[in-house]
């Protein structure tokens, strides 16, 4: 047996393939969640999912391709999840309130979300900048958004000129800044912000601050 027909007996077989595939992506998740890109190994990783470390080089060839596979599969995951939501379904104010419900309630469900935001943050989306494919996810969100405020312009239950862009942006950064800095903001203010009421109370104003500034007067 050669060399090369050895080293095809650690490839998994095509049925097992997208099995394997997953379970690096899932373990690697966790590994650059909890030590980010520079503190992630590995070697870890292929403990983790339980498979040979040469796996990982065969399907993602290095840390950083593997990297960027997770940050695109983590986007493919709550743009799948917020398709889920059929916002066009529901009147204009309705569909923010449930797409800033939604995003609130995900970041706090995936705290993983936020912390690779924040790892790849750190390497100014040197990662994301080559990537057509998360370009590709998050533009029909934004058409969607886009499309809801003009059906709420046209109806008058919304105000005209708002930019779906910017709008998510904002319905995002509120949730996302108040997670992302619990510790900072727990300390700093005195109040264990993660506690039921005080989550609570932060949806509620996000969603009045959000509302607030859509819907017409």
């Amino acid at each position: 047996m050669t060399d090369t027909e050895e080293s095809r007996g650690d490839i998994p077989k095509q049925r097992d393939a997208d099995r394997s595939r997953e379970a690096i992506l899932v373990a690697a998740r966790d590994e650059f969640a909890a030590h980010g890109l520079g503190g992630a190994r590995v070697e870890r990783i292929a403990e983790r999912a339980g498979l040979n470390k040469r796996l990982i080089y065969y399907y993602f060839e290095n840390k950083d391709a593997l990297f960027l596979a997770v940050l695109e599969d983590t986007y493919l995951n709550i743009r799948e999840a917020e398709r889920a939501l059929h916002l066009t379904d529901l009147t204009p104010a309705d569909a923010i309130r449930r797409l800033t419900e939604f995003t609130w309630h995900y970041y706090l469900e995936h705290p993983e979300f936020l912390s690779l935001l924040n790892s790849e943050n750190l390497h100014r989306a040197g990662h994301l900048h080559d990537s057509s494919r998360v370009r590709e996810l998050n533009s029909p969100l934004i058409i969607t958004l886009g499309e809801i405020l003009e059906r709420g312009r046209i109806d008058g239950s919304l105000r005209g000129g708002i930019d779906p862009m910017q709008l998510y942006i904002s319905i995002a950064g509120l949730s996302y800044f108040y997670l992302s800095n619990q510790y900072t903001l727990s300390s700093i203010f005195g109040h264990d912000l993660m506690k039921p009421k005080a989550l609570q109370q932060r949806l509620s104003h996000i969603c009045d601050v959000i509302l607030g500034y859509v819907l017409r007067e």
